[in-house]
């Protein structure tokens, strides 16, 4: 029986997939899978990983026929695994020697329904250390309780899908998969899924993944007009929180997130393409008018005035547009 599946997507990373690729090698052991999803590279990447399927233990390839983004390669993946847990990877990041066993004996130690761990971060040559924003260590916990409090970083915004690790249950019951096509913030509703519905959890401090940032073809690092489905994410977040027994309660964690968000890309509006940077502010503008306007009113009460006045300003042109239409 497989103990641990490995879901690894890939897309025009031939630069990075070898480093990855070595570094699943040095975690192979012949109760794991690693399912390696092409996911319609146009480079390299094909015959490198083709080269993996036949050299790398474990190796199971998945080729997508065309391009579907990273949530739907994840599912991909997910659907192939047969694993007693699972866990995920990015295709231009890698893991330490022996990482895998490790992260699978602290939730196996642990009994819970899904592990979170800290990262390292790495910048061109720098490196940092990135921890999940949980106290307590090394302990079962209740995923709900680590939603809160709104006005502070909490497990949901530590949403790496990377960083942890995942018991086949949850998967049964339909915690595991994306949305599907979303190009960007895809781990967002997923983590809030997660800690709403799973019944327990742990932290533990266990460093083995590093998350290579600022690769040029990273959505993260161009502005175009696949940035903007954070909308599309944040809007399933909020949805779903509503629909939540504990909807007074953890809606203005997920209102005041969105409304954070939203700022952020504002706030860096130059780097999106003039169409799109339209685009956001108007797709952005009919998001806040979505939200429950008291929990927004509060929301925005609660930040910072940089942040607040960014987003009241894009609201009182909105108005003075419907008033002069």
């Amino acid at each position: 029986m497989v103990k641990l599946s490995v879901i690894v997507p890939f897309y025009n990373v031939q630069t990075y997939a070898p480093d990855t690729l070595r570094s699943l090698r040095a975690n192979a052991r012949e109760d794991f899978e690693f399912i390696l999803v092409d996911d319609c590279s146009a480079d390299g990447t094909p015959d490198i990983l083709e080269r993996a399927r036949r050299e790398l233990p474990g190796a199971v390839l998945v080729r997508h026929e065309q391009n579907g983004g990273l949530a739907t390669a994840r599912n991909t993946g997910l659907d192939a695994a047969s694993g007693e847990y699972l866990t995920f990877l990015d295709g231009d990041d890698w893991v330490a020697p022996g990482y895998y066993e490790q992260l699978l004996g602290a939730i196996e130690g642990l009994g819970v329904d899904f592990v979170r761990t800290d990262h390292v971060q790495c910048t061109n040559r720098g490196r940092s250390v990135h921890r999940v924003p949980v106290g307590r260590r090394d302990e079962v916990l209740d995923p709900r309780g680590a939603i809160l409090p709104a006005d502070r970083s909490t497990s949901v915004d530590y949403a790496f899908a990377w960083a942890g690790i995942y018991h086949r249950r949850l998967a049964d019951q339909g915690l595991l998969h994306f949305t599907h096509g979303l190009r960007t913030a895809e781990d967002r509703p997923w983590i809030w899924r997660l800690h709403r519905e799973a019944r327990t959890f742990a932290v533990v401090g266990l460093l083995g993944v590093f998350y290579r940032r600022g690769v040029s073809t990273s959505l993260t690092q161009i502005g175009d007009v696949r940035q903007l489905d954070f909308i599309r994410a944040f809007d399933q977040v909020i949805e779903e929180t509503a629909r939540d027994r504990e909807a007074d309660r953890l809606l203005p964690k997920a209102v005041r997130t969105y409304c954070a968000i939203i700022s952020h890309h504002l706030g860096n509006i130059e780097r999106f393409e003039p169409a799109v940077a339209r685009k956001l502010r108007t797709m952005s503008a009919a998001a806040m008018r979505r939200m429950p306007q008291d929990v927004l009113k509060a929301a925005l009460d609660s930040m910072d005035y940089e942040r607040a006045a960014r987003l009241r300003r894009l609201r009182r042109r909105t108005v003075a547009g419907e008033v002069a239409a």
